[in-house]
């Protein structure tokens, strides 16, 4: 029986992070350790072709496996709304399919040489190659929901695909203006990362039988959990050094994000004007960027972004939360923790 949400609000004490124990990747797929082994299968199958081409490049791509979150996210999701089916694999297969097409073509985009320290297909194959074994997933994953007539499932992740696509664009259109406001960032990591995060979700509730409302219900703390990760992601860049990264790289490109878009608006206007223009230039001395970084700090920028950070993934938590207690449940309130405490 699927899951229904429960009608009670939470109680304040129980609905922040404090007492919540991060878990690893490792520990996240452990509740679904068992159906990973099949999703992986039910990959496999959903990857197989004719031409002897893209079978090399599919077992190219296989043997360098990633770290499978997605699918995961999609077993969790369908276990703690009712339980896993097969339609659940259809999702994940379908959701691993999708995620594999768009970093195949953002490698070409992005003249990639290497991902996750191997060359990349557009490298070793070359881009025509790459950007069509980029569509053959995407036509695979698109077949293999209308093969199961899962076409709820089809539109949910076809709506995620629209949503990548237009928040790379968006991003496009801001970083040649220079310009970006709050509302703008929080879209662009909306459609670029928590897009695919709530699909994810959402598909393995509608796997498993959830109604609208559930299904939508998770696909919300999806968003925030993927605003959340974005965030994190963003404030390594002001505090790299601590997690021995190098500090100030999307500066250097002329980036943006949420802590400096916040020390701008609360720092008097002489002060974000001297800031804007050492950002925009097009090249910038290392004393420069530490001058930048230094700033933001001191103008709170970093503390009020963390803060952001902290408050959408114990909101995601606490939507978790209203599940019925299980290891799946309990997997997805360690992960938001895991979300703000990561170092890499």
């Amino acid at each position: 029986m699927a899951a229904t949400l429960a009608p009670a609000p939470l109680r304040a004490d129980a609905s922040r992070l404090g007492d919540v124990v991060p878990v690893s990747l490792n520990e996240l797929r452990t509740p679904v350790s068992e159906e990973l082994s099949l999703f992986r299968d039910r990959f496999r199958d959903a990857m197989r072709s004719r031409v002897s081409l893209l079978n090399r490049v599919t077992n190219y791509v296989l043997r360098r496996k990633g770290k499978e979150i997605r699918p995961t996210l999609v077993l969790l999701s369908a276990e703690m709304c009712g339980g896993i089916r097969d339609e659940t694999y259809t999702a994940a297969a379908l959701v691993e399919l999708l995620h594999t097409a768009t970093l195949v073509h953002d490698d070409v985009v992005d003249e990639a040489e290497t991902r996750r320290g191997v060359f990349t297909i557009h490298k070793v194959w070359m881009n025509k190659v790459a950007v069509l074994f980029g569509d053959y997933l995407l036509s695979r994953g698109l077949l293999l929901a209308l093969d199961h007539r899962q076409y709820q499932l089809l539109h949910t992740m076809s709506d995620a695909v629209r949503r990548m696509s237009e928040g790379e664009l968006l991003q496009i259109e801001t970083a040649r203006k220079q310009d970006i406001t709050e509302e703008t960032y929080f879209r662009i990591i909306g459609d670029k990362t928590g897009s695919l995060i709530a699909a994810c979700l959402a598909a393995g509730a509608e796997s498993a039988g959830a109604d609208e409302a559930t299904a939508d219900h998770v696909r919300q703390l999806g968003e925030k959990l993927g605003l959340a990760f974005q965030i994190r992601d963003d404030l390594f860049d002001y505090d790299g050094a601590d997690v021995g990264k190098p500090v100030g790289l999307d500066l250097q490109d002329r980036k943006q994000t949420l802590p400096l878009i916040l020390a701008l608006e609360n720092a008097p206007e002489n002060e974000a004007a001297r800031i804007r223009r050492i950002v925009r230039k097009r090249k910038k001395s290392p004393a420069a960027i530490r001058e930048v970084v230094r700033w933001v700090h001191d103008t709170g920028g970093v503390a009020a972004a963390r803060a952001r950070m902290e408050e959408l993934a114990a909101d995601a938590a606490d939507g978790f939360r209203q599940f019925p207690a299980g290891e799946a449940r309990e997997a997805l309130i360690g992960l938001c923790a895991y979300v703000v405490a990561r170092k890499k």
